[in-house]
């Protein structure tokens, strides 16, 4: 009963719940880290590409020059709708695109940057070969990709714990998207076969994950996510007690207080060489 298609529908209560439980539980530390990587250049124009609902957005209008312009890019118009919503300090340009086709002129930005959307791109060489076409010469590609699940402690806890509540047709939607695009070869490939000719920096970083109880990191992932979709189509009618079984499988592991999990990802850097 699983379906990829649905991996990358963020529609309905989703967004909110997505910035409400998702953003302050693993997003913030890494929107910290792309605006660093960014800090030193020379920019005119930033281009970010699945921004969601705006997370590493709204860092980025704090950290930039004001006179570097931003234009901020989902394939869901909802999670424009809940970034737009929230806001940042200065303007920023919303724009709902697909990241595997970019409405932009070539050389358009000096910077191209994506946290944690890659994963959800259906043909990785190919978006890689868009942001490629829109960056001048000289500028530079930045994109984070979660670990695989093992390393990333909470995924790991609800993925486990939806295993035994659906015996017959788990759920495998943060182990398959998500966290299914870690392996440095094939993201080295996949940069290659789009078209950079410069070898990729691929950083490794590690972090923690806190919440102030067992519930919110289970409903961030059961309800926050198109993990949603996939318990609701095996028994819409239970979902709350899906999210009650991956909160209860975390206060076992981490505690019923406060919580704190490892949390890890690849940020990969590459240059449009001249």
């Amino acid at each position: 009963m699983s379906n990829p298609n649905t991996d990358k529908v963020f529609t309905g209560s989703i967004p909110k719940l997505y910035e409400q439980y998702l953003v302050p539980l693993i997003f913030e530390p890494y929107a910290a880290d792309l605006a660093d990587r960014l800090r030193t250049r020379s920019l005119s124009r930033v281009l970010e590409i699945a921004a969601g609902t705006g997370v590493a957005t709204r860092v980025l209008a704090s950290v930039l020059p004001a006179n570097v312009s931003i234009v901020a890019t989902d394939l869901n118009q909802a999670m424009l709708d809940q970034a737009s919503a929230v806001g940042t300090k200065r303007t920023v340009e919303w724009r709902q695109a697909d990241a595997m086709q970019l409405p932009f002129a070539d050389g358009t930005f000096d910077a191209v940057v994506c946290q944690f959307g890659v994963m959800f791109f259906p043909e990785k060489s190919q978006a890689f070969s868009e942001a490629l076409r829109v960056l001048n010469p000289g500028g530079v590609f930045i994109f984070s990709v979660w670990d695989r699940i093992a390393e990333n402690e909470f995924a790991d806890t609800v993925t486990n714990a939806l295993e035994s509540f659906f015996p017959q047709d788990p759920p495998r939607f943060l182990a398959r998207t998500p966290h299914g695009y870690h392996d440095h070869r094939i993201i080295e490939r996949d940069l290659a076969n789009g078209g950079f000719r410069a070898t990729p920096r691929i950083d490794t970083l590690a972090a923690r994950s806190r919440a102030p109880s067992p519930r919110d990191p289970a409903i961030a992932y059961c309800q926050g996510t198109p993990l949603r979709n996939e318990i609701e189509a095996r028994d819409a009618a239970r979902l709350g007690e899906a999210t009650d079984i991956a909160a209860e499988a975390i206060a076992k592991r981490f505690g019923r207080g406060v919580v704190d999990g490892k949390i890890q990802a690849h940020i990969v850097t590459v240059e449009n060489s001249l």
